[in-house]
C-alpha cells in the first residue's frame, strides 16, 4: 500500500531522519492506517447527516450582555506604574 519511497518522502517533507528499522515500521504503520480508512470508506452513511461535531452542542458561552466592570482607579491600582490614566510599560523599541 505505501512504499518506502512514500514514507521516505514524509520524512523529508517533516525534515525526520529515519533509520532503515523506522523506515520500515512506519510503512507498516502507515499502511494499516490507510487500510484502516478503506474500511471506513465501504460505510453507508448517506443517512447520516453532515455535522461540525459529534455531540448536539449550541454556543455554551455566557450571553454577552453589558455588565460594570473595574474603574480606571481599580485596574491601576496594582501596576508598577502607571501615568495619566494607563499602564506605564519599559520602552522596547527604540526611535530612529
Amino acid at each position: 500500500m505505501i512504499t518506502r519511497e512514500d514514507v521516505l518522502h514524509i520524512a523529508k517533507l517533516a525534515r525526520l531522519q529515519l533509520s532503515e528499522e523506522q523506515i520500515a515500521l512506519f510503512q507498516e504503520q502507515l499502511g494499516k492506517i490507510l487500510g484502516y480508512f478503506q474500511e471506513l470508506e465501504k460505510l453507508d452513511t448517506s443517512s447520516v447527516p453532515p455535522m461540525t461535531h459529534v455531540l448536539d452542542l449550541s454556543n455554551v458561552l455566557r450571553p454577552d450582555e453589558p455588565r460594570p466592570s473595574l474603574s480606571v482607579e481599580e485596574a491601576l491600582r496594582n501596576a508598577p506604574r502607571s501615568r495619566e490614566g494607563y499602564f506605564e510599560v519599559p520602552r522596547i523599541v527604540e526611535k530612529t
